[in-house]
């Protein structure tokens, strides 16, 4: 799968502080409405991933009901934090 330079910056480093605007294909519109609804911070995101136990369905559909996520917004966002989780976990 090929992988936006959004993306591979995202895996070059630990998380920390980011913000939930750094995962791929979530820009700073979608950004701001997670953030609107108390999703900040990338890790807030990531927990939002593993509650949904790491489900790509779940997890887009709650992606686009959250923030208004399209189809390929919601898709790299769940293959980024499925590969930081595969890495870091």
């Amino acid at each position: 799968m090929a992988t936006s330079q959004k993306h591979r910056d995202f895996m070059a480093e630990p998380m920390g502080e980011k913000p939930a605007g750094s995962l791929a294909r979530i820009g700073e519109v979608l950004g701001k409405k997670l953030e609107e609804r108390d999703f900040d911070k990338a890790y807030v995101v990531l927990g939002q991933f593993l509650v949904l136990k790491k489900d790509e369905d779940l997890f887009r559909e709650w992606l686009k009901d959250t923030c208004g996520a399209n189809a390929k917004q919601s898709r790299d966002c769940f293959g980024c934090l499925r590969e930081w989780c595969d890495v870091f976990l």
